[in-house]
């Protein structure tokens, strides 16, 4: 057995901190495709519209390993790489900073804001912190260890070096990494705290929200009331583990939901976002121990929660 062709290295720069796109044009047993744009607005119309993609072919969006504009008209090769950036959605601005807990030659820690993605995904692209921090820290490989739901704020650890990255993003699968989180939410002292939460957590694609079902738990979290006043409690919420959304469906579970949560207990109608009225959760630490080092490390958020009703 041959040894597979290592694939070549993008010949375009990034975009606005993203990675162009690689498209191998797959094998073509029954000449469906005569030539380069034939596939390619098969491949895209459903997307883009066919007359975009011809419009991209026209621009000199599609480029080979080699750098050169890949013409509509050039004969279809099955194999063949080619790279293109899309065009990005309109983005209204996240009006709020990324602050560094921690840098050094292999991490990144940060202070996510609230109302920032983590990374890429369906209609926040250039509005996400890898987007960001690549092009405000210069580093063009960066990527994130692991996620953080883009309503909450907090702690993202981003790696440096892609060679590093599988070393981190093991603790986070093997749930080796102790993660607390801050929330603010309702008072009740009919409420045992502090309690453990297990239940069954099921999102259906396409759902907004998670909802608890019968069967065998595969959602674990520690809930405690650090302090409350004024009809509002402050809680610590540690999660054992990940399920979407987790953390807003014990607390909702319980009836505390998280103050000014737009899904739980009742999806709000689509419109702009109130960016003064952030998701009141909050990634407060993260504890590990190093995987190349071999140190204990703890990272705390410098974040601040408001407990304003």
């Amino acid at each position: 057995m041959g040894r597979r062709r290592k694939t070549p290295e993008a010949p375009l720069p990034q975009r606005a901190g993203i990675d162009p796109v690689r498209v191998r044009l797959p094998e073509d047993p029954e000449g469906a495709w005569e030539t380069v744009g034939d596939h390619l607005v098969e491949r895209y119309a459903g997307a883009v519209g066919a007359e975009r993609v011809r419009a991209m072919l026209r621009e000199g969006r599609f480029v080979g390993a080699d750098g050169r504009a890949a013409g509509a008209d050039e004969p279809y090769a099955a194999g063949r790489y080619l790279w293109f950036h899309r065009d990005f959605p309109a983005e209204t601005p996240v009006p709020f900073e990324i602050g560094i807990v921690h840098r050094d030659e292999r991490i990144v820690v940060v202070d996510k804001p609230h109302f920032l993605a983590t990374m890429p995904r369906g209609r926040h692209v250039t509005e996400t912190a890898l987007a960001r921090l690549r092009r405000d820290l210069g580093l063009a490989r960066l990527q994130p260890a692991h996620r953080l739901d883009r309503l909450t704020a907090g702690l993202v650890l981003f790696v440096v070096r892609p060679e590093d990255r599988g070393a981190y993003q093991t603790l986070f699968r093997d749930r080796v990494v102790r993660k607390e989180y801050e929330a603010v939410a309702p008072y009740d002292p009919a409420v045992a705290l502090p309690v453990t939460v297990r239940s069954r957590i099921e999102k259906e694609r396409g759902v907004m929200a998670a909802r608890e079902v019968p069967g065998e738990p595969n959602a674990e979290s520690r809930i405690e009331l650090l302090g409350h006043a004024g009809g509002l409690g402050r809680y610590r919420l540690v999660p054992v583990t990940g399920r979407t959304h987790q953390l807003r469906v014990h607390m909702n579970g319980l009836g505390l939901p998280i103050l000014d949560d737009p899904v739980y207990p009742v999806v709000r109608e689509d419109g702009p976002e109130d960016f003064t009225r952030p998701l009141r959760l909050l990634a407060r630490t993260l504890e590990f121990t190093d995987p190349f080092t071999g140190d204990e490390v703890r990272f705390e958020s410098r974040l601040a929660l408001s407990d304003r009703a």
